[in-house]
């Protein structure tokens, strides 16, 4: 096999000169999105949906970072504020009307624990799978063979290294489960304040679940 196939199987495997030419293509749409006009809001779409390998009307606040950009998929609505990285060794699939804060990262990419076999430059990629409507808060890392269930939020500064089930609040370091989303939540805006009425009048006239 070659690396480029141990890496897509998520073996260990090095980068070698063909996955390095892939990494070149990356960086130089990475070059272009990073140093454009933050204005041009239809030029960053443009280029994001260039460098991913599937989305949908996806847009992302530079800087952004990640090394292939064609192993990232994202859903419908997605959106990823300033500062994100996603090292997209191996797959990231992310669902419909998800939102990333700033500075969240998304690590596929690993290196064995022992020094002398991490000394060998091997290295591996296990896939991150995200749901439908899940909110990442500020400075939380996802790592390597994490899945995140559909309506989930992350509370800001969390490192998750377990599966995340659906409905629910996590946080922490290690992120673990909260509480569950209810019924309750539907109108709460921040802590116990509630969405005032006009505001809740036009979200429940345009509610889809």
């Amino acid at each position: 096999m070659t690396n480029k196939e141990r890496r897509n199987a998520q073996m260990a495997y090095i980068t070698d000169e063909e996955i390095w030419e892939e990494q070149k293509i990356c960086r130089k749409k990475l070059q272009q999105l990073n140093f454009m006009d933050r204005s041009d809001f239809e030029g960053i779409r443009d280029v994001i949906k260039d460098l991913f390998g599937k989305s949908d009307g996806a847009f992302v606040n530079p800087p952004f970072y990640c090394d292939y950009g064609k192993h990232i998929e994202v859903g419908k609505n997605f959106f990823c504020n300033y500062n994100c990285t996603i090292l997209d060794v191996a797959k990231v699939i992310i669902g419909d009307n998800c939102q990333m804060a700033p500075n969240v990262a998304i690590y596929t990419a690993g290196h064995p624990i022992h020094p002398v076999t991490r000394n060998s430059g091997y290295e591996y990629g296990k896939e991150v799978v995200i749901g439908d409507n899940v909110w990442i808060g500020g400075n939380s890392v996802v790592c390597p063979g994490v899945h995140i269930g559909d309506h989930v939020v992350i509370g800001a500064g969390s490192v998750v290294t377990k599966d995340i089930p659906d409905w629910s609040v996590a946080a922490g370091n290690p992120c673990r489960v909260i509480r569950a989303v209810t019924e309750e939540d539907r109108q709460k805006l921040f802590r116990g304040e509630k969405i005032d009425r006009e505001a809740w009048a036009d979200i429940a006239g345009r509610m889809t679940f």
